[in-house]
């Protein structure tokens, strides 16, 4: 079975050195598919979709008590450790991965605070 160009086993492959040069792009009719495909992701009101979340993920909804948590150890400590990040992953039954993300926009929630107060 030859993979086609560009394809995930193609990439893998590549990635292990077993491609060495890159192949031409498929050729592909105008009107195919995958252009129609890239029209819809491009069309108004679609923005939100073919941006940001991985799809069949939804949002978060952290409960109070653990953004009361959260909002805790953000006050004592703005930059998570390991340490305390496994402790708060353990603790409010989220991931680590959740956890580091929910500093991440907690500290640029806070950068704009800021900057809207002065």
């Amino acid at each position: 079975m030859e993979k086609e160009p560009f394809s995930v086993e193609w990439l893998a492959q590549s990635s292990r050195g077993g491609a060495r040069e890159m192949p031409d792009p498929p050729s592909v009719p105008a009107d195919s598919p995958r252009d129609r495909e890239a029209a819809e992701r491009r069309s108004p009101g679609r923005e939100a979709e073919a941006v940001g979340a991985a799809p069949g993920r939804s949002r978060t909804k952290f409960s109070a008590a653990q953004l009361q948590e959260l909002e805790r150890s953000f006050r004592e400590q703005r930059y998570i450790g390991a340490g305390e990040k496994r402790r708060l992953a353990a603790v409010l039954n989220l991931s680590q991965s959740q956890i580091k993300t929910w500093f991440q926009n907690r500290r640029m929630k806070f950068k704009r605070q800021t900057q809207d107060a002065r």
